[in-house]
């Protein structure tokens, strides 16, 4: 993608406008008939997508208008593929075939573009049709209503902190008490209450506060349509009962039985997070065995009847949500909108208790709308019009119509060129945990990034995926070293996006064979398509179901059976997650050589799989990430994917032959244990790795390095100038670490996150020159007051993890001027750390989080009370009891922002 805002409608515009700009180039020069149609519809359509950008920004729009703008959007993705089957014809290679074949091939080709031309043809009519309508309709008359981006810091004081919600402390309490009652036998409580209460929230703040009481614990969500054996196959990995790459086909009977001998007399606690119906209750409490140890389970569901069921009609045991009342509904809007520490302003006051009363206390809405607010003028004419943008609804359920009046309020003030991003979450099933970079790769196989002001596509996917985070649009997940890598989506978010999918034709969700059948009826062909669950069952495969794929551009597959791949002609995004393969040991993925538009390939599955032999047709090719699956051979033209810029499967062998020849990679995932060292094998791979020189990423474990390779390794680093994250996830305890020595390298290095094994003697000199550098997890024999001093010089470092197997006798005040923007550090030594590290006035003036780790004994560090910006300490070690957390507290009576302390357990 290149170019222009991307949005709903233009993001195929965009794309299909590319490459009738390329039709025009030298290439296809000798096509003289198709540039000469190529140049015209390209002056028609750029006039048509201008008039969509404008469209995109305007909240409603006429119905004869919108009739327009669907149908040029169909028109639109029947016009690129018809140019992709020029290209793919065009492209086709017969030079190596005999005369007859190649004479019968030509012919074959002759009648193809025969058929295309004509299909142009009628493509033609029908945008000049289009053309005139947009004259008619004066749509370029209408007027629309209204660099990268961080995480907004007060997220974290929204999500992931314990006052997460403003009130949820009494709750928190309340449900504690009730299920830490002095009864021996099994317990389960109900959390009830309808959707945007925050009972998620509030069940894993009860399962943090008394999780540590018991011998296992586990928290799993069930979501609206569940596949049991999925579901109780996900409980047992929360558990840690079995490996994630287990293939055993098991029934559901089998894994109950698994988990109640699991947890037999255990005192467990265990959080069953959205139960829909009664029918899957009763499946999943038969995994509960009735025991007399004091066992919980806690029940959150939006549905009164399981509620009571699950507490098998004991009252005492349903808490019932209720919404915010009108405090805390404001402390927690003002601080999303104006941060802790701030009031509203009087001019806004009256109109902020009229935006709230719209929000009943609903957690979510009053998030929804306070993340809007931040991101507008603080005029009361501006949050006049938010007020009025709500509207008053006399629905039967008030509460739950203003409720999705809000979410929709916030998706139409999202900028233009996030709209299409958020809808993609619609891909997905509910309740999943959805990782952003891999999300993000999707996004940019789909053209709906920008690169319009120059900037790497990946950075620029990021900063939209955090500006979504910023408007509360999606929650985040999993929150480490001081960035969001996974998201979820709130499930009333989710009917949002689905509704808003049906609305644009944008994604089309099916949960069987019936389902996908029934899309052929629709009045749009399917362009995205989301399988999940299990396919076939109560149904059969029609042939309707054919015709449905055959459009399809983005296909993604959970826990279902694959259809042909053949049948996706114009295919961009494969995506598929544990497919239902029967009695199938492998999954055939041979046709995917024949998917010429394939520009992301992503497979977890718990089989073997089967690539083809040749991948030469996939000259798009943008991402192969098959991390898990064992692959039964790796195509032998792998080297020659031109397009190639994310590497993630188990290579085997073929890397020493071809590592050095993918230069396209920009992101590299290499895994030791399926590398030999056999004929120098790995010493060709590490030196292969010199010759990436467009590498951004590369993650690397291999065990037990020897001196060649170590050597190799070293050298070849030293080559890879553009590496932007280098991670080790294994490596070696030897003393000499021939990395220690490398003279100015990575000079736009902005992670080095190396495993515990992976040992320096001292702190790395050439460390002192990486300015861009932003994480730092390193582990060191011994660190001086040199070596912590030269890691304080690091201008843009802000996540250090530094563990040092010894302490130096002489200890280590860190003053003004060192760390000036790091947030969150952890120091871990062997023994204490407590008298070696202290701090003076003015050090770290923007710390946040301070972690100690020893096996030693604690001791509090000199001068905490100089940390101005802390808010937790967290203490890790052999000894971690109230006799260890008590001293730091008093040490932090006085502290002007009164930290937390936390003894991890």
């Amino acid at each position: 993608m290149s170019g222009g805002i991307v949005t709903v409608a233009s993001g195929v515009m965009n794309p299909l406008i590319g490459k009738l700009t390329a039709l025009m180039g030298d290439e296809y020069k000798k096509f003289k008939g198709v540039r000469k149609q190529a140049s015209f519809l390209e002056k028609v359509l750029s006039a048509m997508n201008a008039a969509l950008q404008k469209l995109e920004l305007i909240d409603e729009i006429d119905p004869t208008v919108k009739d327009w703008r669907d149908h040029v959007r169909e028109m639109s993705y029947d016009m690129e593929n018809c140019i992709d089957d020029f290209i793919r014809q065009s492209r086709a290679d017969d030079a190596k075939a005999g005369f007859i074949k190649k004479t019968a091939r030509r012919i074959k080709k002759l009648r193809e573009r025969l058929r295309i031309a004509d299909r142009m043809e009628e493509l033609k009519i029908l945008a000049l049709e289009a053309n005139t309508r947009r004259q008619r309709y004066n749509i370029d008359d209408w007027k629309p209503t209204t660099s990268t981006v961080a995480v907004d810091p007060r997220v974290r004081a929204v999500y992931q902190e314990a006052d997460a919600l403003v009130g949820i402390d009494g709750p928190r309490e309340e449900v504690a008490t009730i299920l830490m009652d002095a009864r021996k036998k099994l317990k389960v409580v109900s959390i009830v209450g309808f959707g945007g209460l925050g009972k998620t929230t509030l069940a894993k703040q009860v399962y943090d506060k008394i999780g540590s009481l018991f011998d296992c614990k586990a928290f799993f969500s069930v979501s609206q349509r569940p596949d049991m054996t999925e579901l109780l196959n996900n409980f047992q990995l929360k558990l840690g009962m079995r490996d994630p790459d287990t293939s055993r086909t098991r029934k559901v009977d089998d894994i109950i039985e698994e988990l109640r001998q699991h947890l037999k007399e255990k005192r467990y606690l265990i959080v069953v997070d959205d139960v829909w119906d009664q029918p899957t209750w009763n499946t999943i409490k038969c995994a509960f065995p009735e025991d007399i140890n004091g066992s919980r389970v806690v029940v959150t569901t939006r549905v009164k009847d399981v509620a009571i069921a699950a507490c098998q009609n004991d009252a005492e045991g349903i808490y019932k949500m209720e919404p915010l009342g009108e405090q805390n509904s404001r402390m927690l809007l003002l601080n999303r909108v104006f941060g802790s520490k701030h009031d509203c302003p009087p001019h806004l006051k009256e109109v902020m208790a009229e935006i709230l009363k719209k929000c009943h206390g609903l957690p979510l809405a009053v998030i929804s709308i306070a993340s809007l607010l931040a991101n507008k003028e603080t005029s009361r004419k501006c949050w006049e019009s938010i007020r009025d943008s709500l509207g008053t609804q006399l629905a039967v359920n008030p509460t739950l119509e203003e409720m999705k009046s809000i979410l929709n309020l916030s998706y139409m003030h999202l900028p233009a060129h996030l709209r299409a991003c958020f809808l993609y979450f619609g891909m997905y099933p509910e309740d999943r945990d959805i990782l952003r970079d891999d999300l993000v790769r999707q996004w940019i196989a789909e053209g709906l990034v920008s690169n319009l002001h120059g900037h790497d596509l990946e950075d620029v996917g990021r900063s939209y995926f955090n500006e979504l985070i910023n408007r509360s649009m999606i929650q985040p997940g999993r929150i480490d070293r001081e960035e969001v890598l996974s998201c979820r989506v709130h499930d009333m978010m989710l009917d949002l996006i689905l509704s808003k999918c049906d609305e644009d034709n944008f994604i089309s969700v099916a949960y069987n064979y019936n389902d996908m059948a029934r899309l052929h009826g629709n009045k749009y062909k399917v362009r995205r398509l989301s399988v999940s669950s299990v396919a076939g069952r109560g149904a059969t495969y029609a042939p309707t179901i054919d015709i449905c794929l055959s459009q399809v551009r983005s296909f993604t597959l959970f826990w279902t059976r694959l259809p042909s791949l053949l049948l996706f002609k114009y295919l961009r995004v494969l995506r598929i997650e544990e497919h239902s393969q029967g009695q199938e040991t492998t999954l055939d993925l041979t046709a995917i050589g024949q998917l010429f538009l394939l520009r992301y390939l992503y497979v977890t599955v718990r089989c073997s799989v089967q690539l083809p032999a040749k991948l030469q047709g996939l000259v798009y090719l943008e991402t192969l990430d098959i991390p898990s699956a064992k692959l039964k051979s790796i195509p032998s033209d792998i080297a020659q994917l031109s397009c190639l810029s994310y590497l993630d499967i188990r290579m085997e062998k073929f890397m020493s032959e071809c590592i050095g020849k993918m230069k396209s990679l920009r992101s590299l995932v290499i895994k030791g244990d399926e590398l030999t060292r056999t004929e120098g094998n790995l010493v060709k791979v590490i030196m292969g790795l010199g010759e990436l020189t467009n590498l951004r990423n590369l993650e690397i474990g291999v065990h037990g390095w020897e001196k060649p390779e170590r050597d190799a390794f070293a050298s070849s680093l030293g080559k890879l100038r553009n590496l932007k994250c280098l991670e080790f996830t294994s490596g070696y305890t030897h003393e000499d670490n021939e990395l220690a020595s490398l003279s100015n390298p990575f000079p736009h290095l902005e992670e080095f996150i190396s495993a515990p094994r992976w040992l320096f003697r001292r702190v790395p000199v050439w460390m002192g020159g990486l300015n861009c550098l932003r994480i730092l997890e390193l582990h060191v024999i011994e660190a001086s007051t040199q070596d912590v001093n030269l890691l304080g010089e690091l201008p843009s470092l802000v996540v250090l993890w530094l563990m040092t197997l010894y302490v130096p006798k002489e200890s280590v005040r860190l003053g003004t001027g060192l760390f000036p923007v790091l947030k969150s550090l952890t120091f871990c030594a062997m023994e204490g750390v407590g008298a070696y590290l202290g701090f003076k006035a003015g050090a770290m003036p923007n710390l946040r989080d301070l972690k100690i780790s020893t096996w030693g004994e604690h001791a509090v560090p000199v001068g905490l009370e100089h940390l101005l910006r802390l808010d937790m300490i967290d203490l890790d070690g052999a000894r971690t009891g109230d006799a260890i957390v008590s001293p730091f507290r008093d040490a932090l009576s006085a502290h002007p922002n009164h930290p937390s302390v936390r003894p991890s357990f």
